[in-house]
């Protein structure tokens, strides 16, 4: 496993200049594909900073795929999850940080038993502020430990978000006693609680 699957991986102070970080008080966006995304939605809404987050497919040439066509991986598209963020209280390395914390990125095309294009590790950059960002922290993951299996995390350019079908929103908060949410979604969650406390919402607090 690397780094960030055992804990807080942070750039080096020879690689924070690269790091993503747009005009104070801009809002942002950020997409992310990390295998399912009931899983990966209910971990960045745990986030402060995170306005909102919603489900939905990146990545593939059908036009307004439906959640059938895309779990046929014939469609070319990831589940993926659309973060709008406000950079004045958390910044683009933040979300890398969790975001690789909280999938394995070195499984091609799977995410434990959920398996098919559909399911790959990947971001969907905005920019090439983004592209850069994340291309430097692959770089340090990969160099933290040389013998281990790479990063196979893609970095796609965003040419369309398409939003997911409405049960599929909220699906951790409305379902949390399903057998999934309890077996797959939960201990994500308190790793998230265990590893990343001063990025977590404030409880009070929205």
């Amino acid at each position: 496993m690397v780094a960030a699957l055992r804990g807080v991986c942070r750039f080096p102070d020879s690689a924070a200049r690269v790091i993503y970080w747009p005009s104070m008080g801009t809002m942002r966006t950020a997409v992310f594909g990390g295998g399912c995304f009931w899983c990966t939605e209910a971990v960045f809404k745990m986030l402060r900073g995170v306005l909102s987050v919603e489900p939905g497919y990146a990545g593939g040439t059908t036009p307004n795929p439906t959640y059938e066509q895309v779990c046929t991986g014939r469609t070319g598209h990831a589940e993926v999850i659309r973060i709008e963020f406000d950079p004045a209280l958390i910044v683009f390395e933040d979300l890398l940080t969790v975001f690789f914390a909280t999938h394995d990125p070195t499984t091609l095309n799977r995410q434990g038993n959920d398996i098919g294009t559909q399911y790959r590790s990947a971001i969907f950059y905005a920019d090439d502020a983004q592209k850069a960002a994340a291309e430097a922290f692959i770089a340090v993951l990969d160099s933290e430990h040389p013998s281990g299996a790479p990063i196979v995390t893609t970095l796609e350019p965003l040419d369309a978000f398409f939003p997911a079908e409405d049960y599929h929103r909220d699906y951790y908060a409305k379902n949390t006693d399903a057998p999934y949410c309890q077996a797959v979604i939960d201990p994500k969650l308190k790793k998230v609680k265990q590893k990343f406390a001063k990025l977590l919402v404030e409880k009070g607090r929205a």
